[in-house]
């Protein structure tokens, strides 16, 4: 990258409670502050004690709803990052709850895109470039017509539509 990442400095808390996706995320985001836990605790603790610019919130094994709702109460962009609990219904879950975006583990290496994406977006949802970015791999995950078995997405996307039109 021949310019200087716009996550430069930022303060970014990562929540999962595996040690090797912790360690990954840390080293690929090294131009960022980044902060760790690995459980619900020290996760609400951190989330209580500090204003971070992004934060990064695994579904299983840390309870990931309960701290994105904590999180986006106060006001923190939240991404949801899984691999487990890869879903339609979890999708719609963390759109629902309030996250910025949802990504799936096996696109981790692409991570500081999807957070510059975030950051771009003023915190706003990134979840036009989302699509726009994975939605063949949502499409070979959850089927080619994933998106129209829930008129949830329906009214989601075209929501989205309307908000690029204003």
């Amino acid at each position: 990258m021949s310019s200087e990442s716009i996550l430069k400095d930022k303060l970014i808390l990562v929540v999962d409670d595996e040690p090797d996706i912790l360690e990954a995320i840390t080293e690929q985001l090294d131009m960022c502050r980044v902060q760790t836990a690995q459980d619900y605790h020290t996760a609400i603790q951190q989330l209580a004690s500090y204003t971070f610019d992004i934060v990064i919130l695994d579904i299983m094994g840390v309870d990931g709803f309960a701290l994105l709702k904590d999180s986006v109460s106060r006001g923190f962009p939240t991404v949801m990052l899984t691999a487990h609990a890869l879903s339609p219904e979890a999708l719609k879950k963390s759109i629902k709850l309030g996250a910025v975006s949802f990504l799936p583990k096996e696109k981790m290496a692409d991570l500081e895109i999807f957070l510059e994406d975030v950051v771009l977006g003023g915190g706003r949802s990134a979840w036009e470039k989302l699509f726009g970015r994975l939605g063949n791999f949502f499409a070979r995950r959850f089927g080619d017509d994933w998106k129209d078995k829930d008129a949830f997405f329906k009214a989601f996307e075209a929501e989205l539509k309307s908000e690029k039109k204003a």
